[in-house]
């Protein structure tokens, strides 16, 4: 963490509004990110990030901020938020909603599914919805958020071997579900 982070963090925690509003400048689009890649909807990960900035103004104010790696820090806060973002979901109940699509819309899709690109893009996103959630989180922050595995291993409260035996079974996990996607 740079000089110039401390300053602003410490400003933060003396409700600084500026020093609160350059954070949510600077954390808030690698948090949306993150929050994107674990629920492939951008309104609920704008909504989740506004989440995740009120539970760290809580956290500040109830003074239960960092230990250590702010940046690690906000990424847990966000992970946690998602935890919470699926079993509200699962609580919810369901109700069918009916969609219609113009003739020439249908043909479109239809014809965007065919893609080459796409059809890649299809399977790498079934193969990693097979993973086990911790494996889905080390690979989302060690390549989407481009983690260094020390972080990874702080936001998700595991060691640094934890996180790295992760990522090498979900590498290898992926790496089989491809290869038996491309055989079929």
């Amino acid at each position: 963490m740079t000089r110039r982070e401390q300053a602003l963090l410490k400003r933060a925690q003396a409700y600084d509004e500026q020093a609160i509003g350059e954070l949510y400048d600077h954390y808030a689009p690698l948090i949306y990110n993150y929050l994107y890649r674990r629920v492939h909807d951008a309104q609920t990960a704008e909504d989740l990030t506004g989440d995740v900035f009120v539970r760290l103004l809580q956290a500040i104010q109830s003074e239960q901020a960092w230990r250590t790696s702010f940046r690690a820090w906000l990424y847990r806060i966000a992970h946690n938020r998602v935890i919470d973002y699926y079993r509200e979901q699962a609580q919810r109940i369901e109700l069918p909603l009916e969609e219609h699509l113009e003739a020439e819309d249908a043909a479109l899709v239809a014809e965007d599914a065919q893609s080459p690109d796409m059809q890649t893009f299809q399977m790498l996103a079934e193969a990693l919805n097979r993973l086990t959630p911790d494996q889905q989180q080390v690979l989302v922050l060690r390549f989407g958020e481009r983690l260094k595995v020390h972080e990874v291993a702080e936001t998700m409260e595991k060691s640094v071997g934890a996180v790295e035996a992760l990522q090498h079974r979900a590498l290898a996990a992926l790496r089989r579900m491809i290869k038996r996607g491309n055989e079929i």
